[in-house]
């Protein structure tokens, strides 16, 4: 398709894209479902992107029904080469406050029984995974977020939670000992999964609250965290403005070639079937076999 170079995924209060021009909206077919929502795709600062709003316009979906495996193969049908990953998140140490901005360089997996991967079914790959963020398109965030005066914080450690319940006390504390930064619910298995697609991908963390471990601090609430959100949507919405303008190489990261030496399974060994439906992901390596009439 080549539709789109880049892809927005708005997390919790960031449902649209504002500034876009020559607007379509595309429904994919996937061999995973349907996407969250529609895909908008339109032209931002020169660049065509893509926007899709992760729990779908009004907030319909919750983080374990997330369609994740269909996202990600949709946004690489359109040929989405970077993805920005907007994400409401808490606050595990005192420093990261309400309102500040974290591009997170590690993550640590909580979730619990989410389809994370786009292989099986024939075809086994392991990918590389030791750094779980594109480093290129983090430090573009990073240096973006601190041209719009943001407080931004570089680096520090993702905690993914299945929810939709907050932290008990006891595992936000948990956390804290483990030196996590900030706790959210929808990063995994995206991240994984964007690998798997060989797509740039980085998380624009906004703080909303101090999670429940903070003793002056009140505890986290699903309002609270709607309400930081939307005070910090407009400088997203900024940031991205300005990466959309500053991209930076994909030569200079592993994220392209990321399946180059983890696809495992002998080719003669992989179904056809499998071939198919994975064609926008493995295509390059794994071309589908021509039918014959």
């Amino acid at each position: 398709m080549g539709d789109a170079r880049i892809a927005v995924i708005g997390g919790s209060g960031f449902y649209q894209m504002d500034g876009l021009t020559e607007i379509e909206e595309r429904r994919i077919a996937t061999p995973f479902g349907a996407t969250s929502d529609a895909i908008v795709i339109g032209t931002l600062a020169g660049q065509r992107i893509a926007f899709l709003p992760r729990h779908g316009v009004g907030h319909r979906i919750t983080p374990s029904e997330l369609p994740q495996r269909a996202n990600i193969w949709a946004l690489k049908a359109l040929g989405v080469e970077y993805i920005i990953s907007v994400s409401a998140v808490g606050s595990l140490q005192e420093e990261i406050r309400p309102l500040d901005l974290v591009i997170p360089d590690q993550i640590i997996d909580r979730t619990r029984g989410r389809q994370s991967t786009f292989f099986g079914n024939g075809l086994v790959a392991h990918v590389a995974f030791a750094d779980p963020f594109c480093p290129s398109l983090s430090a573009a965030l990073v240096e973006c977020a601190r041209e719009t005066g943001a407080r931004v914080h570089r680096g520090g450690t993702l905690i993914v939670m299945e929810g939709p319940a907050f932290s008990t006390r006891a595992e936000s504390g948990l956390y804290r000992q483990w030196g996590a930064s900030i706790i959210g619910m929808t990063a995994l298995p995206e991240a994984k999964l964007a690998r798997e697609a060989e797509i740039c991908y980085a998380t624009l963390a906004c703080v909303t609250d101090y999670d429940v471990w903070h003793e002056t601090e009140a505890d986290v609430t699903a309002e609270m965290i709607v309400n930081n959100l939307r005070r910090n949507v407009d400088v997203a919405k900024a940031i991205v403005r300005a990466v959309v303008q500053h991209l930076p190489a994909r030569d200079a990261c592993p994220c392209p070639n990321a399946l180059a030496t983890a696809l495992v399974t002998a080719p003669e060994h992989v179904p056809e079937r499998t071939r198919r439906d994975l064609a926008p992901i493995i295509g390059k390596y794994l071309p589908v076999e021509a039918r014959t009439v």
